[in-house]
Parts: structure tokens; C-alpha cells; sequence
């Protein structure tokens, strides 16, 4: 056996003691590695941290409880116009980077891995539409800045994740995200990137997306499928999801609560609300599961062997049902068990949280769900 194999094998090992049970359980086969095996396994669980950098800091007996139960990797949201020049002062970028530096330092004492996630708001998203050679340079000033921070840390405990949902189309990003990648590879030469598609992000986004030509790239989708069910109560009044409550999991036309749910709609005049529960109600009767709408990101996969994470996913909490939520959420951690896939849920303590708020600490039934302690079966 190769030196070389032997340091790979003794890594992966030694992260598996370190993150408690296997990263991947069931029939899953793992692709061939393009990113160490030891990296995927820090990526295999994890939660994003909305609001660190805002400074919703999460307590560290809270980040212990989550680490004791499995959980080995944080996604840290940074607020990308807050890293760039354009749209914030020296002292305000100089502040966030220590504010991440500190991030940094508690989560890998305390075991974890992290991924800086750039998270733009509205701001760099018009720019970025507008003017993609300035945003890219915004986008190079905000890495240079991370990278800084970022290089002080083992390289393979901490990721870069170059830019959270690009608002652009998807031809303009691919050869964008190319340029960025290999501007950040020079500040980070051993450094696991994390990219995803246009698109928000979708899992049928990815098949319109190239792997870049550097290997050491994991490559990250979003999943909120069917939205109708995951964003129900939406916390926007003006939006039809606003009208949706109670919506359970799976979706069946039989079922009595949403034959009321439709009556209900129907009777308030919610058009446009019925509308999106109509569609979700015919997409559902020929499959309902979740495999449904990631099977785009697994055959983008076989087709080209490259390590994914689902690492936002989740359901607001205001109006789905508990029961199918719990479902919901274990049958999409059942389906990235399967395929080796890591997978990162949104978010920790807010609406989508997996925190309950009345005790402060992890819901221990979505802690079950989410590791597989429960299967996700069916009503």
C-alpha cells in the first residue's frame, strides 16, 4: 500500500473516531474521491449558523450539545457586502473578519469543521446582475480578506465556500466561478472549495453546471422541494405561501386535510395560493418522495464522479405539521446517507430552526429524524 494511501486511510479513520459513528451508513457507494475521504467525512452532518456574524452567537453549551450528538460541521453564513470594500468601510470589514476569526477559533476547538459561506444580500445581488466584472472584483476583495483568517486554521478543518446562491445566469456564472476559484486556490492551495449552480442552488440546476477543473471541489445544493409544503406560512404576507397552513407530508389529493386545505383556499378566494397547491398535488401522484426532485443532482453525479452536500435544506416551522416535518426532514438525510452525500440543515435557532425554543436546546425528535434514528415512513 502507498505511503500516501496509508496517510489518506489513517486520516479518515482517526476523523471517524473523532466524529462518532460512520459518516455514511446503508448501501452507499462512495464515488471515486476527488476530495479526501477525511474532508467529506467533517461535511457528512451538519447545521447552518445564520446570524454568527450578526452576532446571534450561539451559546457554547448549545454548540456542545449539537457536537456530543453528531454533529460535525457548521456552515458560518458570512454577509458578503460586509467583507467588500464597495459597500463597507475598512473598520466594518476589519471588524467582521475578527467577528469570523473568533467563529473560527471556538468551533474548531470544540471539534467541529466549518465552511465560511460568502452570503450576499440584495445589495451585491443587483450589482452582480448589473455588473459582473465589478462584482467579481468585489468577489476577489471579500476572498482575500476570508483568506486571511482562513489560512491561520488546518486546511482540512475549515472550507471555503466561494459564493452562496449566485443570482446570475447560469452561463455568465460558470465562466465567473472558474476565474473566482482559481483566484482563491492561489490565496488557499490546499483549501476544499465548496460551489453550487445558479438557481438557488436547486438540485436541477446542477446538470447545467460544469465541475470545475480544479478536483479539490465539493459542490453544494440546495433543497426546500416541494416549496408549497417547506414554506408554508410564509413569513411574507404578500406571498400565496402566506395562505398555505397545516399542509401535511407527502402531499395526496385523498387526504381529508388537503381536500380542506383546498376548500378553505377556494372559499377565501386564494388563488394563487391554490394554483401552487394544485401543481405540488400533480407532481406528487407519480412520485411523491424527495428522491423525486434530487434525482437531477445524483445522475449529474454519476455522470461525473464529484463529491455533493445538500448543505441548506429545511421547513419553516410556523405551519407545517410537526409529524410531517419530522418525516420531511428524515427522508432527505435518509436519501444523502444513501448516495455519501454530506448534508447541512437551515438553520439553527430561527424560523427553520432545529432548536426549540422553549428550552433552548436541540428538538430532540429533530435531532432523531435527522440522523436516521427514526425512519421516515409513511402516513
Amino acid at each position: 500500500m502507498a505511503a500516501s494511501r496509508r496517510r489518506l486511510l489513517t486520516t479518515a479513520l482517526l476523523l471517524s473516531i473523532s466524529f462518532g459513528p460512520p459518516a455514511f451508513a446503508g448501501d452507499c457507494v462512495p464515488v471515486p474521491q476527488t476530495v479526501a475521504p477525511g474532508r467529506l467525512a467533517a461535511l457528512s452532518r451538519g447545521f447552518n449558523a445564520d446570524g454568527w456574524i450578526n452576532g446571534e452567537v450561539p451559546s457554547r453549551g448549545l454548540l456542545q450539545q449539537l457536537r456530543k450528538s453528531g454533529m460535525s460541521h457548521v456552515r458560518l453564513p458570512v454577509p458578503a457586502e460586509r467583507v467588500m470594500p464597495r459597500f463597507a468601510a475598512k473598520a466594518e470589514r476589519d471588524e467582521t473578519l475578527r467577528v469570523v476569526d473568533k467563529a473560527l477559533k471556538q468551533l474548531t476547538a470544540l471539534g467541529y469543521a466549518t465552511s465560511v459561506d460568502l452570503h450576499p444580500g440584495e445589495r451585491f445581488n443587483r450589482l452582480h446582475k448589473d455588473d459582473p466584472d465589478a462584482a467579481l472584483q468585489q468577489m476577489q476583495e471579500a476572498w482575500s480578506g476570508l483568506a486571511e483568517v482562513i489560512r491561520s486554521y488546518p486546511a482540512d478543518r475549515v472550507f471555503a465556500e466561494l459564493l452562496n446562491e449566485p443570482d446570475i445566469d447560469a452561463g455568465k456564472w460558470q465562466i465567473e466561478v472558474e476565474t473566482l476559484a482559481a483566484f482563491v486556490r492561489r490565496l488557499l492551495p490546499t483549501t476544499t472549495l465548496i460551489v453550487g449552480p445558479v438557481n438557488w442552488q436547486r438540485a436541477d440546476s446542477l446538470p447545467r453546471f460544469r465541475p470545475l477543473p480544479d478536483p479539490d471541489v465539493v459542490y453544494a445544493i440546495h433543497f426546500y422541494d416541494p416549496m408549497v409544503f417547506t414554506h408554508q406560512a410564509h413569513w411574507d404576507a404578500q406571498n400565496p405561501l402566506h395562505d398555505i397552513i397545516d399542509l401535511p407530508y407527502p402531499i395526496n389529493a385523498s387526504d381529508p386535510k388537503v381536500r380542506a386545505l383546498r376548500q378553505d383556499l377556494q372559499d377565501r378566494g386564494a388563488t394563487k395560493a391554490l394554483g401552487m397547491l394544485d401543481t405540488a398535488i400533480a407532481a406528487a401522484e407519480a412520485k411523491p418522495g424527495v428522491d423525486r426532485w434530487l434525482a437531477p443532482a445524483l445522475e449529474w453525479q454519476q455522470q461525473f464522479a464529484r463529491p455533493i452536500i445538500v448543505n441548506e435544506f429545511g421547513v419553516l416551522k410556523a405551519g407545517a405539521p410537526r409529524a410531517s416535518r419530522l418525516r420531511w426532514l428524515a427522508e432527505v438525510t435518509a436519501y444523502a446517507r444513501d448516495h455519501c452525500w454530506g448534508w447541512t440543515h437551515w438553520e439553527l435557532t430561527q424560523g427553520f430552526g432545529l432548536v426549540d425554543r422553549s428550552t433552548g436546546r436541540p428538538d430532540p425528535d429533530v435531532m432523531r429524524a435527522l440522523r436516521g434514528a427514526t425512519r421516515p415512513g409513511r402516513r
